[in-house]
C-alpha cells in the first residue's frame, strides 16, 4: 500500500468480499448503473436484484478494494464461459464515482489480472465495453485490443446508440 500510480498517491487494499460487503458495493453498483453509460443493466435495478447480479457464486469471486475501513470499489472475476471456455476470463469493475481518478481502477485492474493468473485463466476478455467509457484508455494501456466492434450495440437512457467493443488480453 502506498504506491505511486500516475503520479497520485494510493493506498488500496483487496480482499475477497464477504456477504456483509453489499451494503457497501450497492450505492457504488447503484450510482454507476443508474448513471446508465457504461453497464446494460437497467437503471433503477432493485437491491435485491442487483445483489443477484453481483455477488456471484463460485466459481466467480467479488472482490472490494479497501482506502482505509472504505470500499473504494469492487470486481467480478469469472470464467467468461462456462465448460470448454472456461479458462478465459472476464471481469467488471466498478468505483465509487467520488474516488475517481485517483488509481483505485488501475490497481484493482492489476490485482484481479494477477488473481486471473494464480488461477490458470490463459486470457482475460471484456465482452461489451460502451465503446466511450473512459475505462477503455485503461484496458488499452494495460495490453488488451479490440477483437470485435458491435455497431451501436449499446443504447443509452436518452435513446442514442454507442458501439460496443469486444477487448481481449492474453495472461
Amino acid at each position: 500500500m502506498g504506491e505511486v500510480v500516475g503520479g497520485r498517491e494510493r493506498e488500496v487494499g483487496f480482499r475477497v468480499a464477504a456477504a456483509d460487503d453489499w451494503a457497501a458495493i450497492w450505492p457504488i453498483w447503484r450510482a454507476i448503473v443508474d448513471a446508465g453509460r457504461t453497464y446494460t443493466w437497467p437503471p433503477g435495478t432493485d437491491v435485491d436484484t442487483a445483489r443477484s447480479l453481483w455477488m456471484l457464486p463460485t466459481p466467480a469471486e467479488v472482490w472490494v478494494a479497501v482506502r482505509g475501513d472504505r470500499v473504494a470499489g469492487s470486481a467480478v472475476l469469472k470464467p467468461n464461459q462456462p465448460g470448454l471456455g472456461s479458462h478465459v476470463a472476464h471481469a467488471a469493475f466498478m468505483v465509487d464515482p467520488a474516488l475517481a481518478g485517483r488509481g483505485i481502477g488501475r490497481a484493482l485492474a492489476d490485482h484481479i489480472l494477477q488473481r486471473a493468473r494464480t488461477l490458470g485463466y490463459r486470457a482475460m476478455q471484456f465482452n461489451a465495453v460502451v465503446a466511450d467509457n473512459p475505462a477503455v484508455a485503461l484496458w488499452r494501456s494495460l495490453g488488451f485490443a479490440e477483437v470485435g466492434r458491435i455497431p451501436e450495440g449499446f443504447r443509452r437512457t436518452d435513446g442514442t446508440f454507442v458501439d460496443v467493443l469486444v477487448l481481449h488480453r492474453r495472461l
